[in-house]
């Protein structure tokens, strides 16, 4: 029973993370300066994706999972580091 909590506890903190990432992890509301735009724009045509958007939106969510994951082993390691004190 307590290796299940510890496993839904582990999930939990991923998903709240992630959740956090969501919001700090992306350039909105500040607008793309011109020049980025285009990059975005070349990057999409070069893809075969005419709207630059449905790039824009899987790249940000790979790298909020990224930052997340990030995030949880960092919290992990800390938290081994602490218990084997």
């Amino acid at each position: 029973m307590a290796t299940l909590v510890r496993r839904l506890f582990k999930v939990a903190l991923f998903c709240v993370l992630f959740r956090i990432s969501l919001a700090y992890v992306h350039t909105y509301p500040t607008p793309m300066p011109e020049s980025q735009g285009i990059a975005w724009l070349h990057a999409a045509n070069r893809l075969g994706i005419r709207d630059p958007d449905d790039l824009y939106i899987p790249v940000v969510l790979v790298a909020n999972l990224f930052v997340a994951a990030l995030l949880y082993m960092s919290i992990m390691k800390l938290w081994r580091w602490y218990r084997s004190k």
